[in-house]
This record gives structure tokens, sequence and C-alpha cells, in this order.
């Protein structure tokens, strides 16, 4: 087997593992307020993903994560729901990869950047559509919701990428790019 063929199975192992984790967090470990509301860190490892593998490596593992969390815990499958969990992947590799990389705070853009765009604004579209909601107000709700795990999660990969075992691990596995 070739370097290259061994790196993109543990690029696949790795998304594979960032899905599961994804569900975990989103359907297991979250806590729900309402029908609407809940507090989860089940985009961290999307995020993760997508910086350290790229937007379309993160969009995938959103996508799975979504679609397979959804058919585990008997959620219908909400397709702008959906879109949010890749959007949330793809928009966070972007930031991260066109922003400097001297730019100190470009994991933190990437973080809030991701939310905005898949969690406050597309994932707010599909529960309004699907319960009814008024949008505005769902959307106040939830960015004070998303202000509390933006924080979170950007401390957590701030800390995550602080460990040079950890950051030799995802560096090796993205193709060498500095994290």
């Amino acid at each position: 087997m070739k370097k290259y063929d061994k790196n993109n199975l543990r690029r696949i192992c790795l998304g594979g593992l960032m899905a599961a984790l994804s569900i975990v967090f989103g359907k297991y470990l979250a806590f729900n307020i309402g029908e609407t509301f809940r507090v989860s860190l089940e985009n961290l490892p999307i995020i993760m993903t997508s910086i350290t593998l790229g937007p379309l490596w993160g969009a995938a593992v959103g996508l799975v994560a979504d679609l397979v969390g959804c058919l585990m815990v008997g959620y219908t499958v909400n397709p702008l729901i959906t879109l949010g969990a890749v959007s949330v992947g793809l928009v966070s590799g972007m930031v991260y990869r066109l922003m400097p990389r001297a730019w100190t705070w470009r994991k933190f853009a990437a973080v809030l950047s991701a939310h905005i765009v898949g969690s406050v604004l597309i994932k707010t579209a599909g529960l309004s559509l699907f319960y009814g909601t008024d949008y505005l107000t769902l959307v106040l709700y939830r960015v004070i919701n998303y202000s509390l795990i933006i924080a979170m999660e950007y401390i957590i990969i701030y800390i995550l990428t602080k460990n040079r075992g950890v950051v030799a691990i995802l560096e090796s596995l993205g193709g060498g790019e500095k994290i």
C-alpha cells in the first residue's frame, strides 16, 4: 500500500470518528430546553475535521453525523438542518483556510462564522419551518445560545491545538499544514 493510500485511509477513519463524536455530543449529551432550544457541542468535531482536513471533509462529516444521528434517535430528517450541518463544516474550513496563518484569531473566526451561517441562520430556518415558530424570535434565542457554545467550542479547540501530540497527529493527517 502506498503512503498516500494509508493517509487517505487515516482521513476516512478520522472522519468516521468525528462523525460518531458529533452524534454522541449532539444526540446523547445535549441539554434540551423545550422543542427548539438545545445546548450541545455537536459541531465541535465537525469544525475540528474542517480545520484539520479541509472544508469538504468537514462538510462530509456534518452530513453523515446529521443523517445517521437522526436515524439513530428517531428524529425526522430536516433537509435545512442537514444543510446547516454541512455548512458548518464547509464554512469553518473555508474561513480557516482563507485567513492569514499569522492571524491569531483565525480559529475563532472559523468557529464564529460556521455557527452564524450554519447554526443560527440555516438551522434556525429549518426549525422555524418545522415547528411553525417565528424566525426572528427563534434567531434571537439561538444567538444567545450559540454565544455560549461558540465560546466553549473555541476554548476546547484552542486547548487541543496547543497540545503538541494532538497537533502532530492532526498535521500528519491534514497533509502537513500547520494547525
